[in-house]
């Protein structure tokens, strides 16, 4: 393994599953060849991945395969080495027996304590002494609908196993995505130091309508509020996403709002805080002005238009004045100043609304619209944070990082 190529991939992406180990569980779905790419994408975020596999996964695809891609022996039967007590029994090496793809067979074994399989004896033996299960069902739609199936899922349920529920499309319970599987991995295995908590992030560049074509924005991505709500939700918290642009998000976990202005943005999150939040991120860079949209389209051509702007409304002073005990995390953007400058802007920020946490960046600098970014933690208390430089899930991990270690 030491001289293995996979050696070079472990971390690359996150180190989110650093010093875990996953048993992958293989069975007879076609949804098979995917695990070759799941098994590197948890590999990526620091993981050690050891696959075993039924004789019909064997049938769909190679052991060499998942030999490659964990860079580990493929277990293909249990052998006098006793590998499903090595793994998931007690004091086992695993954190995890992840099945995927799962099929209705092995759900209904897993369900009854059959183990005539290597994926089933390591299921028996998992759910035995409390190793965590996932299992990620994959059939044709038919038999996923089955009553059987449906009690048996409900069953493992109840046994405390987590089920990533599929995909219905095309008659076919399909295999969810893996970036979902990896995300919902991440999430059992992540501590939970979140959990319990709602938060509430607002994202990217608000859209100011000025006629049916055009609109007033800027040059916000949204990339770190997506960033936070996936590293909020990989800490066990109950996250709601607030953005202007609809995307998708993996991890069915995380609710989605889409709010297109300034003014639509600051209604839903409103909306949405009156049921009860322990934090809001705001990190939408909300439009300062709005415009009244025209019905019918400006005729192009013209030498010259005046567009006349109003201010809009201030989300963080709303929120502030309707809820002042809900912990805010602010944004600060700048361009082209200096460190003292910057920071004195965000204290500005942070005494006007009472704000736990301002972030602060330059974004004639890095920032805005960029994959990486370079910002600045400043805390109530005056302690600052920073320069903190990396991409998007390293700056929200930090952002979090200091949060939980101010609020406890």
């Amino acid at each position: 393994m030491n001289n293995h190529p996979t050696k070079l991939l472990t971390g690359t992406s996150s180190d989110s599953l650093k010093d875990r180990t996953i048993v992958l569980a293989v069975t007879g779905s076609i949804a098979a060849v995917r695990t070759v790419e799941l098994a590197r994408e948890l590999i990526r975020c620091g993981a050690s991945v050891r696959a075993v596999m039924s004789e019909a996964a064997q049938g769909i695809i190679h052991t060499d395969a998942l030999h490659y891609a964990t860079g580990q022996p493929v277990i293909t039967r249990i052998t006098g080495a006793v590998e499903h007590v090595e793994y998931c029994g007690e004091d086992g090496a695993a954190d995890l027996l992840l099945v995927a793809p799962c099929t209705a067979n092995t759900i209904g074994k897993m369900a009854f304590g059959i183990d005539d399989t290597p994926p089933t004896t390591f299921a028996t033996t998992a759910l035995g002494c409390s190793v965590p299960v996932m299992v990620v069902p994959a059939m044709h739609g038919s038999m996923y609908n089955h009553p059987g199936v449906m009690e048996n899922l409900g069953k493992l349920k109840q046994m405390g196993v987590h089920i990533l529920d599929p995909v219905l499309a095309e008659k076919t319970a399909k295999i969810v995505s893996n970036e979902d599987i990896v995300l919902e991995v991440e999430r059992l295995l992540g501590g939970g130091s979140m959990e319990g908590r709602k938060v509430i992030i607002t994202s990217g560049g608000t859209r100011e309508r000025i006629d049916p074509i055009r609109i007033l924005t800027n040059r916000s991505s949204g990339r770190t509020g997506v960033a936070l709500a996936l590293e909020a939700y990989r800490r066990g918290a109950d996250v709601t996403l607030v953005q202007s642009i609809p995307s998708e998000l993996p991890g069915t976990g995380i609710k989605v709002v889409v709010a297109e202005s300034a003014e639509d943005m600051s209604r839903c999150v409103l909306e949405e805080i009156g049921s009860v939040y322990d934090l809001l991120i705001s990190s939408a860079a909300l439009s300062d002005y709005t415009i009244e949209p025209r019905d019918s389209k400006i005729k192009s051509g013209q030498d010259e238009i005046t567009l006349t702007l109003r201010p809009t409304g201030k989300l963080l002073q709303t929120v502030w004045e309707q809820y002042p005990d809900l912990d805010i995390i602010g944004f600060k953007a700048e361009a082209n100043v200096g460190k003292y400058e910057l920071l004195k802007s965000a204290r500005k920020l942070m005494d006007r609304y009472s704000l736990a946490m301002v972030v602060a960046n330059d974004v004639g600098v890095s920032g805005m619209g960029t994959e990486d970014n370079t910002v600045y933690l400043l805390e109530s208390s005056g302690i600052v944070t920073g320069p903190v430089a990396g991409n998007k899930q390293v700056i929200a991990g930090s952002i979090l990082d200091r949060y939980l270690e101010v609020s406890g």
